[in-house]
C-alpha cells in the first residue's frame, strides 16, 4: 500500500512531524543509547542537513516535563517500557539552537545570543509565580527573560551565567536537575571567524558553556551538536565529563542520516523503488563509523519530487541549501600537488591523508592539511577506509568524494577558480591571441599547454570521448572570449556543409579564423587528430560563412588535446 504520509521537507520539529502525519524515520534508539551509555556532556559532530536538529527536538520531546507520551507510540523507544517509565517526561529541558546566532560584528552576534536565551527562558513563565522560588529567585528569572528585549545586552556576567541560573531556578521549582540541549553550537564561532571577531566569540562561548556544563550542579546531562569538533582547549577547557561522537566513531553511527535499508523502505513506501539507483548514485557514499549513510535532506527532497513526477531528475539539494565557502577556500589555496590530488578525487579516486578532527577555526588556514580535515568533517569528503603509514603506528584516512552531488560542487568551484586564474593571466592570453593571428602553431600550442598545466582537470576518466572533446572545446572558447573583446567569436555555427566548432571574426574586416577541436586518447595520436580536424574543415567548407561576409583571408586550425597537452596544425585556406 502506498504511503499517504506527507514528506517533511525542511521540518525539524519532532512534535510537528508526529502530530501532523508526516513520514518519520525512527531514530529514537538514540534515546536509549544516551541513557545507557552517554556521558554527562555529549557532543555530536555531523555535516549540516544530517538530522541533528530533528534529533535534538526528539530528545526534548522525550525528556521534557509534561511531554505527550503518544508522540512515541509505535516507535523503537516505546518498546523499552522500563526506560520510558523512568525517564520520559521527567526533566526540565533547556533547548537552545544557535543556528541563527550570527552577525557582522561581535555586538550583533552577542545580541542574537542574548535574545535566543531570553526567548528560551520565556517558555518557563510559570517561574515568576512559583511558590518554590523566593522573590530574589524571581528577580533573577526576570533578568534572564529581559535578555530577549536587549535590556541587558551589555551585561556580560548575566549572559554568561544565564543557562546555569535558569537550570538552577528550574531545579528549585521541580526538584529535578535540568537537561540542556545546545544545537549547532559552532555556528557563532564559524560566523565570528568569517567576520573577524573570533577571539571575542571564543571568550563568550567558553564562559557560557563553562558555567552551564562544567560548574553546574543543577545539570542532569547535556547534548550538543555541530559540524566541527572545535578544539577542547579553545571552548571546553576543564570539561572532564565531556564525550565527543564524530563521524569516525562507531557508537551512534546509524542515528544521524539514513541507512541503506531506511532509504529502500522509504522509496518502497511511496512506490518509487525503481529510482533507488539514482538515489544511491547522487546521495549515498558517506561513511559514519561502520555504516554507509545517505544525506537525509537530499533523500527527502528528491522523494517528494518523485511523488509528483516519477521521471524527476536528481538535483543538488544539499549543495544548494547553503554556501560552499570551504570548497572555494580549499581550491583557491591549492598548490600544484593539491591540484593533482583534486583531479584524482574528481576522477573517482582517493587520496591518503592524516587528519585533525579537533581544530580551532583560526587554525583552518594555517596549512592545506587543515583544510583537508575540515572538508572531511563537513561532508565534502568521506572515508573509504584507513591505511597504516610506513614505519609508523599512525594511520591515514583514504578520502573520497562521497557522491555525484558533491562532485558537482568541486567541478563548479574548479571552473570558477580556473576562470579567475585565466582572467589574471593577461600576458599568456595576449601571446595566445597574437600567435593565432600570426599562424604560429608552436606558440599557440605552447601557451595552451602553459594554461592547462596550471588547471585542475575535471574530466572523468569514464566520460565518453565526445564529452571530453566538448570539454576542450569549451575551454578554448572560454579562453578566446575572455581575452579578445574585439573579436566576434561563434561556437557551433552552421557553415558550409556542417557546424564548425569555432568561427572567429577578428577586428581586421578581411580576416577570418576557423578552429576544429579534437580529442586524442593517447599522446601518439595527436598529429593524426590534428590532420583529421583539418580534413573536416576543408571537406565541410567551414570557411564559407566567413567568406559570405567578405572575409577572404582565412586561417584554419586543427587543435588536438590529450590530457594536459595539445598539438596545433594551421594553414591558410584559399578561395
Amino acid at each position: 500500500m502506498v504511503s499517504t504520509l506527507k514528506l517533511p521537507v525542511g521540518i525539524d520539529s519532532f512534535e510537528k512531524i508526529r502530530r501532523n502525519n508526516f513520514y518519520y524515520i525512527d531514530k529514537t534508539k538514540l534515546i536509549e543509547q544516551l541513557v545507557e551509555t552517554g556521558g554527562e556532556v555529549t557532543l555530536f559532530t555531523r555535516p549540516r542537513r544530517f538530522g541533528k536538529t530533528l534529533n535534538m527536538s526528539m530528545l526534548k520531546s522525550f525528556f521534557e516535563v509534561g511531554t505527550d507520551e503518544s508522540l512515541f507510540d509505535g516507535l523503537y523507544i516505546s518498546g523499552n517500557k522500563e526506560l520510558c517509565d523512568k525517564y520520559m517526561g521527567k526533566y526540565p529541558v533547556i533547548f537552545l539552537s544557535l543556528k541563527s546566532a550570527e552577525g557582522r560584528s561581535f555586538d550583533d552576534a552577542r545580541y542574537m545570543i542574548t535574545e535566543l536565551i531570553g526567548r528560551e527562558a520565556e517558555k518557563f513563565k510559570f517561574l515568576e509565580h512559583s511558590e518554590a522560588l523566593s522573590e530574589n529567585d524571581k528577580d533573577r528569572y526576570r533578568a534572564i527573560i529581559s535578555l530577549c528585549d536587549g535590556k541587558y545586552t551589555m551585561d556580560e556576567q548575566l549572559l554568561v551565567s544565564s543557562l546555569q541560573s535558569l537550570s538552577q531556578l528550574l531545579f528549585i521549582h521541580y526538584g529535578q536537575k535540568a537537561v540542556i540541549l545546545i544545537d549547532e553550537y559552532d555556528v557563532p564561532l564559524d560566523k565570528a571567524f568569517q567576520n573577524g571577531y573570533y577571539k571575542e566569540m571564543v571568550s563568550l562561548i567558553r564562559g557560557l558553556f563553562g558555567k552551564a556544563l562544567k560548574t553546574n550542579e543543577f545539570l542532569q546531562f547535556a547534548v550538543l551538536t555541530g559540524c566541527l569538533r572545535v578544539s577542547k582547549e579553545s571552548i571546553f577547557t576543564g570539561l572532564n565529563n565531556f564525550e565527543i561522537n564524530s563521524i569516525v566513531d562507531i557508537a551512534h553511527d546509524e542515528q544521524f542520516g539514513f541507512t541503506d535499508d531506511e532509504v529502500r523502505k522509504l522509496l518502497t513506501d511511496y512506490d518509487r523503488a525503481e529510482r533507488y539507483p539514482d538515489v544511491k548514485e547522487w546521495y549515498d557514499g558517506y561513511h559514519f563509523g561502520n555504516t554507509d549513510i545517505y544525506c537525509p535532506w537530499d533523500v527527502i527532497n528528491f522523494a517528494k519530487k518523485l511523488v509528483f513526477d516519477t521521471s524527476a531528475r536528481p538535483s543538488a539539494f544539499w549543495i544548494n541549501s547553503s554556501g560552499n565557502d570551504m570548497v572555494k577556500r580549499f581550491v583557491d589555496k591549492a598548490d600544484q600537488t593539491t591540484r593533482d590530488e583534486i583531479e584524482k578525487l574528481v576522477a573517482g579516486g582517493f587520496v591518503e591523508k592524516q587528519l585533525r578532527l579537533d581544530l580551532t577555526y583560526d587554525e583552518i588556514d594555517n596549512t592545506i592539511d587543515n583544510l583537508w580535515s575540515v572538508l572531511f568533517t563537513t561532508g565534502y569528503l568521506t572515508t573509504a577506509g584507513e591505511v597504516r603509514l610506513p614505519d609508523s603506528e599512525s594511520y591515514a584516512y583514504k578520502l573520497v568524494i562521497p557522491n555525484k552531488e558533491v562532485r558537482e560542487v568541486f567541478v563548479l568551484q574548479i571552473q570558477e577558480w580556473f576562470k579567475a586564474v585565466v582572467a589574471k593571466d593577461d600576458d599568456t592570453m595576449k601571446l595566445l591571441s597574437r600567435a593565432i593571428l600570426d599562424k604560429d602553431e608552436k606558440q599557440i600550442a605552447r601557451q595552451l599547454n602553459i594554461v592547462m598545466s596550471r588547471m585542475i582537470s575535471i574530466l572523468d576518466t569514464k566520460a565518453s570521448d565526445d564529452m571530453k572533446e566538448n570539454f576542450y572545446h569549451g575551454l578554448l572558447l572560454g579562453l578566446l572570449r575572455g581575452s579578445n573583446p574585439g573579436w566576434l567569436i561563434k561556437s557551433n555555427r552552421e557553415s558550409g556543409d556542417g557546424f564548425s566548432d569555432i568561427l572567429i571574426k577578428p577586428e581586421d574586416p578581411d580576416a577570418g579564423i576557423v578552429i576544429e577541436v579534437k580529442y586524442a586518447k593517447e599522446m601518439k595520436n595527436l598529429d593524426a587528430a590534428c590532420e583529421a580536424a583539418m580534413t573536416q574543415i576543408r571537406e565541410k567548407r567551414y570557411d564559407e560563412a566567413l567568406r559570405d561576409e567578405g572575409r577572404c583571408d582565412i586561417l584554419a586550425y586543427g587543435i588536438a588535446f590529450c590530457r594536459k597537452r595539445c598539438r596545433v596544425v594551421g594553414e591558410k585556406i584559399n578561395d
